[in-house]
């Protein structure tokens, strides 16, 4: 390949990768793009085949790049090149590249001169490249031809834009010497996607094809039409040399010879051709990777300090050392009792914001679901008037009683502290549950040494288990209890006397009508499809209604909903949704809302729908019971009651009522203690005292510390990890020191291109000054634009004896316009001939036979 300075930056670059392939990553360097634009036949081909040192893209006059070619340079130790639209097929023969770059082109747009912006993807994998990106791009033109469509120049200014305006792309903006530089679309549309200049070169090609006598000394100076980067001359090899299959390397060494053997351009020969575009471009390169290096330093830095602490343990580490083993076996067990505390009795330190865990879950246990579970077993009112009016009759037997019995108050009142053994055990078992969980999260920390960890959640789970059967047991035991003496005297108990009162009282004990109990996101699952299907609401629950809104402003209320005769039940899990549901209906048969007997409210979780559930409790809201009607006794539910045992049912029944009230709220009290002294205290202090004497007599030091293989495997990663990272902080240091970026130029006074941008492409003269040099010879056209006039060289400014032009620059800078009333000085297209008293040695040019005065 052709590119020195591109060779030079592969080992570097490689350097950088290597280090980052050692530690598993990738470096994201993002070279920039180099994109070349100019107009029809400019050279742009030529200029990008010279940046990779192959020749393989087609070459000719008129439009020959008729649809983009994005050309990815990927480094590799074999050289081939492969196209995206048949990855199948490696070309290793570059003329053949060609052909196909021709033949692909020809497929989408046609054999007469049509253009397309798909892109033809080229690949190109060598030893000799960076990983870049090479884009060639079509021609400007203004008129169509063939089969291309009227609106050709936009089309090809709006492809163009598409791929310079990339902030990481380099623009190379090609003008051939022999067109008015002032008129280059190539620089007008870099001017618009980087109107500061910081990644345009400007190219100027055709040097040598410039009229004798003529030259571009002032725009390779940076001194015409200026860029903040400036122009690099380049020479192509013309298509007679590419006919002839004159290879780039004598190429660049006719570039070479033309540069120092001519007069206006051996004094910055080095500046200027085909090498030192490369070394141009190859420096924006080295640029951008030293740009890159310290974000990618702050990343490794980053890493290794996260790697520090643990490291630090494994510097010195020795597998089989007792001691050790002896420490790390200690601070497990130590650290598994800490977390288990800290998850059951809450901590401020890494708190779990996803999800309730521990002691949370315990808690909602507590007080939603155990209480839910109490309600739920809640008598039904027909079914217990009938076992009080059989109670009674029993009692009385074959006599008609005159007074309410005792003895059916105390039957009752059993029969309903028994049902309560059911809800009291069930709370127990979900409480085990959290507690196991709990544990295995917490043992997720042993997980380097599996026997540790199986044996740690073996001895503490049975543990768990033995603490169930005895607080299980004392559970009973309280229910037992209150079976045992009925305590009539117990100050919450109404009396007989008050039994009659027990309706009103209640009544004056609902809670506080505009009580909030409840706000939240809930779904309406069953509105109608016509209506939008299910919608999401925000419902405020309170004790007297239910009230839903557009959102959690409160302000647009849809509907309230009175709590009167309303209750739940469950509802099942539709086939399609992963919502949990439940429904509110009314017991009387009422529709609830509009034309729904029942709304179906969907919760994310089970877990809500329980939480809304005890929420409704409170609000007394309360579940449907499952009705499994009695048919042998269907006869007797239709009994008809005097009315002196009427009262007496009525009696018993509030009397009931307020007993089992009492029990409900004692229990209630009692079960959160009861299990947390015997299972959950008692658990915790077994881990922190004698969970290490289990541990060591249920097997030896050395199988309980055996590490996993894949904790091994981790430790070595880990350290392996630590010194690459290390060696890649080392590589990119040695990068900052041995490569030097060079400062982005200052800017340059470019309205020239604003200028020439807002008017017609057509060049603009200046008006006819009334004063003119004397003796000044017509001016020649030539191929290279020059300035408004020429500005008077230091040594010979006496030569000039005419009066100052206003807008006429001085000689120490070209582009200085004092005239506030004129416009920015336009640039004719044909250069004024050189003045009387140059400085010999520049070619001069014999004036026409029919000289035309300047139209100055």
């Amino acid at each position: 390949m052709g590119n020195r300075g591109m060779e030079e930056l592969i080992p570097l670059v490689n350097k950088l990768q290597d280090a980052f392939s050692s530690i598993g990553q990738s470096c994201h360097l993002d070279l920039p793009q180099i994109a070349v634009v100019g107009g029809q036949s400019a050279g742009k081909s030529s200029v990008l085949e010279n940046f990779v040192g192959r020749d393989f893209l087609p070459r000719g006059s008129g439009i020959v790049t008729r649809r983009p070619l994005i050309l990815q340079l990927i480094f590799s130790k074999t050289e081939y090149a492969e196209f995206l639209h048949c990855k199948s097929k490696k070309f290793t023969d570059f003329d053949e590249v060609r052909q196909e770059i021709e033949a692909e082109t020809d497929r989408v747009t046609g054999t007469n001169k049509g253009i397309s912006p798909v892109p033809i993807n080229l690949r190109v994998y060598s030893p000799h490249v960076l990983n870049l990106t090479l884009i060639d791009l079509p021609g400007i033109t203004k008129v169509p031809v063939g089969d291309q469509p009227p609106d050709i120049e936009y089309q090809i200014k709006d492809m163009i834009l598409q791929f310079i305006s990339r902030e990481s792309s380099l623009i190379l903006a090609v003008t051939p010497a022999n067109m008015d530089l002032a008129n280059s679309d190539a620089l007008k549309l870099a001017k618009e996607v980087d109107p500061q200049g910081l990644r345009t070169i400007g190219v100027i090609t055709k040097l040598d094809l410039m009229d004798e006598g003529t030259d571009a000394r002032d725009v390779l100076e940076n001194k015409l039409l200026p860029l903040r980067r400036g122009y690099i001359g380049v020479v192509n090899r013309s298509q007679k040399d590419i006919e002839g299959k004159k290879d780039i390397r004598a190429a660049l060494a006719a570039e070479r010879k033309f540069f120092l053997s001519h007069p206006a351009y051996r004094h910055m020969a080095d500046r200027m051709g085909t090498p030192h575009l490369q070394k141009t471009l190859n420096q924006q390169l080295t640029n951008h990777i030293r740009e890159s290096l310290p974000a990618l330093r702050s990343k490794l830095q980053s890493q290794l300090l996260s790697l520090e602490k643990e490291v630090e343990e494994y510097k010195n580490f020795r597998p089989d050392d007792p001691t050790r083993k002896t420490k790390a076996l200690l601070q497990m067990v130590q650290q598994f009792g800490v977390d288990f505390e800290k998850r059951i009795e809450g901590s401020g330190d890494q708190v779990d914001t996803l999800e309730l865990s521990g002691g949370a879950r315990i808690n909602r246990i507590f007080h939603e679901r155990f209480p839910f579970e109490l309600v739920k077993m809640e008598f039904d009112e027909k079914d217990l008037r009938r076992e009080i009016s059989y109670a009674i009759k029993n009692i009385h037997g074959v006599r008609t009683g005159l007074f309410t019995p005792d003895l059916a108050f105390e039957a009752i009142v059993k029969k309903q502290v028994v049902k309560l053994k059911e809800p009291c055990l069930k709370c127990v078992d979900l409480v085990i549950q959290e507690l196991i969980n709990t544990v295995r999260q917490c043992t997720s920390k042993l997980s380097s040494y599996p026997r540790l960890r199986e044996e740690t959640e073996r001895i503490v789970t049975t543990y768990i288990r033995e603490r169930e059967g005895r607080t299980k047991d004392q559970i009973l035991l309280l229910i037992d209890i209150e079976q045992s003496y009925i305590n009539t005297n117990h100050e919450d108990f109404i009396g007989f006397a008050n039994a009659q009162q027990r309706s009103t009282q209640l009544n004056k004990k609902r809670a506080i009508p505009n009580q909030v109990i409840r706000r939240g996101w809930l779904t309406i699952n069953n509105i109608s499809l016509m209506k939008g299907g299910s919608k999401e609401y925000w419902f405020v629950l309170t004790a007297e209604s239910l009230s839903w809104y557009k959102d959690e402003e409160e302000k647009e209320k849809k509907y309230m909903l009175p709590l009167d005769n309303l209750k739940i039940r469950d509802v099942e899990k539709g086939f399609m949704s992963n919502k949990h549901v439940f429904a509110i209906f009314n017991t009387e048969q009422r529709n609830v809302y509009k034309d729904l007997r029942q709304i179906e409210l969907a919760c994310d979780s089970q877990e809500d729908v329980d939480s809304w559930k005890a929420s409704f409790l409170r609000a007394g809201v309360y579940p449907e019971k499952d009705q499994a009607e009695n048919e042998d006794g269907a006869q007797e539910n239709t009994f008809s009651m005097d009315p002196q045992l009427e009262r007496q049912v009525e009696t018993i029944r509030n009397l009931v009522d307020s007993y089992v009230a009492i029990i409900n709220k004692s229990i209630r009290d009692l079960m959160p203690k009861t299990i947390m002294h015997l299972m959950i205290n008692n658990t915790k202090a077994f881990i922190h005292h004698e969970l290490l004497a289990y541990l060591y007599s249920s097997a030896d030091q050395s199988s309980l510390m055996e590490e996993s293989a894949d904790q091994a495997q981790r430790r070595d990663d880990m350290l392996r990890m630590y010194h690459a990272l290390k060696e890649a902080l080392n590589i990119i240091g040695d990068i900052s020191t041995s490569t030097v970026s060079t400062p982005v130029p200052p800017p340059v006074d470019d309205t020239w291109l604003q200028s020439t941008s807002s008017h017609s492409p057509t060049p603009q003269r200046r008006p006819v000054s009334s004063v003119h040099p004397p003796g000044r010879p017509p001016a020649v056209r030539g191929p290279t634009p020059g300035p408004p006039l020429i500005p008077v060289p230091v040594g010979v400014a006496g030569s000039f004896s005419a009066p100052p032009i206003p807008s006429r620059p001085g000689p120490q800078s070209v582009f200085a316009n004092n005239d506030p009333f004129s416009a920015p000085p336009q640039i004719p297209s044909r250069p004024a001939r050189i003045p009387p008293g140059i400085p010999p040695g520049v070619p001069r040019r014999p004036p026409p036979s029919a000289p035309a005065r300047p139209f100055f």
